[in-house]
């Protein structure tokens, strides 16, 4: 099944929900397990592994480049900080031809995070459209509703604008994109 990613035509594989998820040509959002995974690493030429966890320790193997970003996954935690940082390391590798690898603990909620919001930077999606996209290559993406409200932030300082807002909801505030399973949960 092929799609596009703003201009750029991809080739949209099972999702991965374990090790490696590949979202686009050049970025992987992961777990910290596929991390310290040489093969994993060379295996998809994995040049730069950015580290979004202050749980997880890298092993570092030779020819790629290691970023930590000491951030907790708590909703309090400021994450904001690091998504301009963070997207344009991740553009200058691309623009390297190298290859970046996104971890935090269990890829679910730091790393896509940071994965939405170079989306949103430097391929011009809105929020909801960069997590749809983040979304269907690793379909465990969850960013808590601290890293949300943080993103939906970034989308207005980006764009003027935001597609996503946080709602009441009888389990707290969550992303109005979650409305529907939030009321399915409620309903069970």
């Amino acid at each position: 099944m092929s799609a596009t990613l703003g201009s750029i035509p991809l080739l949209v594989q099972y999702p991965s929900v374990y090790g490696m998820s590949r979202v686009t040509d050049s970025l992987f959002l992961g777990n910290g397990e596929v991390a310290n995974n040489k093969y994993f690493l060379y295996a998809n030429r994995i040049t730069t592994v950015i580290n979004v966890s202050v749980e997880v320790v890298n092993t570092y193997f030779p020819d790629i480049y290691y970023i930590h970003v000491p951030v907790p996954d708590c909703p309090s935690a400021c994450i904001y900080d690091f998504f301009d940082p963070v997207a344009d390391k991740i553009h200058a590798v691309e623009q390297g031809h190298g290859r970046t690898l996104v971890h935090c603990a269990a890829g679910i909620s730091r790393s896509a995070a940071l994965c939405i919001a170079y989306l949103m930077k430097y391929h011009d999606m809105s929020l909801a459209d960069a997590h749809a996209w983040v979304k269907a290559c690793r379909p465990i993406i969850r960013p808590n509703n601290g890293f949300w409200q943080q993103l939906i932030q970034y989308e207005h300082k980006l764009f003027g604008k935001t597609s996503v807002r946080m709602v009441h909801s009888p389990l707290g505030p969550v992303p109005d994109l979650y409305q529907t399973e939030v009321r399915l949960m409620i309903a069970l």
